[in-house]
C-alpha cells in the first residue's frame, strides 16, 4: 500500500474513533450522538465491556442501556481521547485507544479499548470492540497515551 493512502486511511480510522468517543459525550448542553455511534459499526458488531467473564453486547443492546443511563443515573459523561495507534492492512486494521471518562462531573476513570476495522465500499466500520479498565495494577501503556500528539 503507498504511504499516501496508508495515510489517508489512518486518519480516516482516527476520524471515526473521535466520533465514537464525541458521541458518547452529553450533558446539559450536548444531547448523545446514538446514530453517529451505531453508524460506525458493520452489521452483526460486537462489543466487549470491561466486565468479566467476557460477554458480548451488540450495538444495539449497548445504545439501549447507554440511553437509559443517561436518562436517569448518568445525567452527564464526557470521553476524551488520550490517544490512538492505527495499523493498516489494505482493507482491515487494528485500532487501541487510551480515553478517559467523567462521569456526572466528578468520578473520573480511564480505560484502553481495541477496534477491528474493515474498509467496505470505501468507508472504514467497526466489526468488532472491545474495552479494559485501566488502574494502579494495569495502567494505561506509556507508548498510547504517548501517541495523542504523535503520528
Amino acid at each position: 500500500m503507498q504511504d499516501s493512502q496508508r495515510s489517508r486511511d489512518e486518519n480516516a480510522i482516527r476520524v471515526v474513533i473521535a466520533r465514537q468517543f464525541a458521541s458518547l459525550s452529553w450533558g446539559p448542553d450536548v444531547a448523545p450522538g446514538w446514530d453517529d455511534f451505531a453508524g460506525d459499526f458493520l452489521p452483526g458488531a460486537s462489543l466487549y465491556p470491561a466486565a468479566r467473564p467476557a460477554r458480548p453486547i451488540s450495538v444495539d443492546d449497548f445504545v439501549t442501556r447507554m440511553r437509559a443511563l443517561s436518562e436517569t443515573s448518568l445525567r452527564t459523561f464526557d470521553e476524551v481521547v488520550l490517544g490512538v495507534t492505527v495499523q493498516v492492512f489494505g482493507n482491515i486494521a487494528i485500532a487501541a485507544a487510551a480515553a478517559e471518562m467523567t462521569e456526572n462531573g466528578a468520578e473520573t476513570s480511564r480505560s484502553v479499548e481495541m477496534l477491528l476495522l474493515v474498509k467496505s465500499e470505501g468507508q472504514w466500520k467497526i466489526a468488532a470492540q472491545a474495552w479494559d479498565r485501566a488502574s494502579e495494577a494495569n495502567p494505561l501503556p506509556d507508548a498510547l497515551v504517548s501517541a495523542a500528539t504523535s503520528r
